[in-house]
């Protein structure tokens, strides 16, 4: 066979995303190879790729330096003729420059400066295993087998209240994959440093041991799934180790998905893992221009990492607690998913303990003033005395509340005052509401909607004054006001309303324009679905996710009142209430009243064996673009691409991959939009996000990877400068 039938031949087999018949045509049209060199600026870089048939469409050409004050590297795709322009780059520094895509292995890296034209040569991969190493998780994941449905019911070892649909919940955005991306090399193999075993299921027993968080895990996998996903991730690994290789292949970015540009900047340390990062105001996104970013480290560290991308420099803030001698915020009742120190040794840290917290900053969310409100803790988990039950605040005598393990806090950075505001509700994510008052809600409020009047706490610096909250109380007898209640799970009464519970609020999100309170809740425990709470009525309304869609983890609303969750199904569900027919209280009204408005739109991304028609996908979070901060259009819902490293939009009716190819894992937990500068195009905005894997050694590069911070432009074209 000669060299140009075999080229052809790999690639079919392949599948880099180029049609065959596309191949031939660049092979019967040699002079497309000889096209001249694009046009740059001397901040930029740019140039041809081409492969041994010619140029190559849909490949990253990835530009990193480290002669900057912390490791930056820049990433554009290459259009249909392989031509590429690195924009903006910072002057006078090195860069490596090299080329990834999906049937190739990484070219050689050569060296460049902005200015310069570089023609790089891209490297076909010599066999289906060497390219297959640079595919999304999502793509090895698959591999991982369901139990039949013969299994559940209580007919083998998994416990009987176990149904197949809770157990797809778990392998999606619930349990394992709500904290790392499974599937990448560091998870699909296991670690020789944990020695030898008799099978993959040992091994997995072992492993999820490991570290500060291992006795949560171990909990998870052991008691509540009876130990048998140990059996089923083993046998994955060992199948891997063996050469199992995936059945499905990525498609090459295409279309929209070409013009996009990365900036990417390590921050935090090699041994913390940033959970989130904030940049402006979601309802005034010039808010904080050109400013730098803030992150919430959770338990990981209570030093927040701040990213100014102006001078790529990474500075700490020392978040503070009240009580100075206030103990480490880990293990229950505080933070049940962390321990002090490991309970098995780490593959990587061995026995050192590596977290260390007491403020647990979880979100941060900006005020139009430019200040940075946080979900974090303050104190340790008792309530104040104005909080419980005898207490004359008007919230406590209705419903008091005994403990809140995170409450709220708020940093100012002209001055770098950092200011305590106690909450007697817990926080986990706050939004700011569209009413006068800037009033901020937060999820993981527990058994209630809580809030904080911020004009309020302004003029007084009076927490207890500033706050109020209320339980979730549906109007079942229907007379529009929150009457004597049953309480959750006891039956329900003629003329009483009800009040429900499970988990608890998990996403928040204020409506734009009704005043509305909406939440995500019960990801955890409890009927999954959609909460909306009147702030002046204080009743609620529930909506059941349908059964198809399994549960929601993240969500967030659009300025039409349309709510967008990220499905555990593999689906952007989309909730319009607008479309209900039913009435939306009384007797009838308890969470299955409204299935006519949800709907299911498939993640991109291959399904499990079995259930080929769906996305494994597992996205953690949704958050709609209000005003055109990315460069798609307003309104569009963006989700977290856990799997497929890195982030979907949804625009007219169609998916749009946003992927970050390196460091591969990317793995976010949160996204927002800022507008830099409204008159500047699409340089003046963009998409930013952090990598939020609780274990960054995990990801390519391996230990003493740092959690990367990352901003996504979508310029015009692939050339655009």
């Amino acid at each position: 066979m000669d060299l140009k039938k075999q080229i052809i031949v790999y690639f079919t087999f392949t599948v880099t995303g180029i049609a065959a018949a596309s191949l031939l045509s660049l092979i019967s049209a040699p002079a497309r190879a000889q096209q001249a060199a694009v046009t740059i600026d001397n901040d930029a870089i740019g140039g041809v790729v081409r492969g041994p048939v010619g140029p190559e469409a849909g490949v990253w050409v990835i530009a990193e330096t480290t002669e900057l004050p912390t490791k930056f590297a820049k990433i554009v795709v290459t259009d249909d003729q392989g031509r590429f322009v690195i924009p903006d780059l910072p002057p006078k520094v090195n860069y490596e420059v090299w080329v990834r895509g999906y049937g190739l292995v990484d070219s050689p890296k050569l060296r460049a400066k902005p200015g310069q034209q570089l023609d790089l040569t891209a490297v076909p991969a010599p066999n289906e295993a060497a390219a297959a190493h640079y595919y999304p998780a999502i793509y090895w994941f698959t591999l991982l087998k369901i139990p039949p449905a013969k299994d559940f019911g209580g007919s083998s070892d998994i416990p009987k209240e176990i149904t197949q649909d809770i157990w797809r919940q778990r392998m999606n955005n619930v349990d394992c994959v709500g904290c790392h991306q499974l599937g990448q090399e560091a998870t699909r193999t296991v670690p020789a440093a944990f020695g030898e075993f008799k099978s993959g299921e040992e091994a997995w027993i072992r492993r999820v041991a490991s570290g500060q968080t291992g006795e949560w895990m171990v909990n998870r996998l052991a008691g509540q799934l009876g130990g048998v996903p140990f059996k089923y991730f083993g046998d994955w690994t060992d199948r891997v180790a063996k050469g199992e290789l995936p059945k499905t292949r990525p498609l090459r970015p295409a279309g929209i998905e070409r013009n996009v540009v990365i900036s990417s900047w390590e921050w935090a340390t090699e041994k913390h893992f940033v959970h989130d990062l904030i940049s402006s105001d979601r309802r005034n996104p010039t808010v904080n221009a050109y400013g730098p970013l803030y992150g919430s480290n959770e338990y990981s560290s209570d030093d927040m990492p701040i990213l100014d991308p102006k001078t790529h420099k990474v500075t700490f803030f020392k978040m503070p607690v009240a009580d100075p001698n206030a103990p480490e915020s880990f293990g229950p009742p505080l933070h049940p998913n962390a321990t002090a120190k490991p309970i098995g040794a780490s593959a990587y840290w061995g026995e050192e303990k590596i977290w260390s917290q007491k403020a647990n900053n979880h979100n941060g969310m900006f005020d139009e003033r430019g200040r940075v409100w946080f979900a974090a803790a303050v104190r340790g988990i008792e309530n104040p005395d104005f909080c419980k039950k005898g207490s004359e605040h008007p919230s406590a005598k209705a419903f008091p509340l005994e403990r809140s393990p995170r409450q709220v806090s708020m940093l100012d950075p002209k001055t770098m005052k950092y200011s305590f505001i106690d909450t007697c509700f817990g926080t986990h994510h706050p939004q700011f509401g569209y009413d006068a008052d800037n009033t901020l809600w937060f999820s993981g409020s527990g058994p209630v909607a809580g809030w904080v009047n911020t004009r309020i706490w302004d003029e007084t610096g009076d927490a207890a004054k500033a706050q109020g909250w209320a339980p979730y109380v549906l109007d079942t007898n229907g007379n529009g006001k929150v009457d004597e209640y049953t309480e959750p799970g006891a039956p329900a009464e003629a003329g009483k309303d009800m009040r429900v519970a499970g988990s608890g609020p998990y996403a928040v999100m204020p409506h734009p324009t009704d005043g509305s309170i909406w939440y995500a809740v019960n990801v955890f425990a409890g009927t999954p679905g959609f909460m909306r709470f009147d702030p002046k009525t204080k009743l609620s309304e529930f909506y059941a996710i349908p059964k198809e869609g399994i549960g929601v983890r993240g969500g967030d609303i659009d300025k039409n009142g349309v709510l967008w969750g990220s499905g555990s199904n593999g689906t952007l569900i989309s909730f319009d209430r607008s479309k209900c027919k039913n009435p939306l209280n009384g007797s009838n009204a308890t969470g299955n009243h409204c299935p006519e408005g949800f709907a299911f739109h498939k993640y991109p991304g291959p399904g499990f064996e079995g259930f080929e028609n769906t996305s494994a996908e597992a996205s953690y979070y949704t958050w709609v673009d209000h005003h055109n901060t990315v460069g798609l259009g307003e309104n569009i819902p963006i989700s977290t691409a856990n799997l497929n490293d890195g982030f979907v939009a949804f625009k007219d009716g169609q998916m749009v991959m946003l992927r970050i190819p390196y460091p591969l894992g990317f793995f976010a937990k949160g996204l927002d939009g800022r507008i830099d500068d409204p008159n500047a195009g699409w340089k003046g905005r963009g998409l930013w996000s952090t990598s939020g894997d609780r274990v960054p050694w995990l990801m390519e590069g391996g230990k003493g990877s740092k959690p990367r911070a990352v901003h996504i432009q979508i310029r015009p074209d692939p050339l655009a400068k």
